[in-house]
């Protein structure tokens, strides 16, 4: 699974996260009850535990 949207050749703005990554970081949001902001920083927080970010 990528994080990171590849990019497209299609006009507009280019995504920047998976299809993926977006119903992962709703899962996360919904199942600790958590407002977005807070979700943001959570999921920053276990990429920069693992490395990732």
């Amino acid at each position: 699974m990528a994080w990171q949207a590849r990019p497209q050749a299609k006009r507009g703005r280019a995504q920047t996260y998976s299809d993926a990554a977006i119903p992962f970081c709703l899962t996360i949001k919904n199942l600790f009850g958590l407002v977005l902001r807070q979700t943001i920083g959570f999921i920053q927080s276990l990429f920069k535990l693992t490395g990732l970010g």
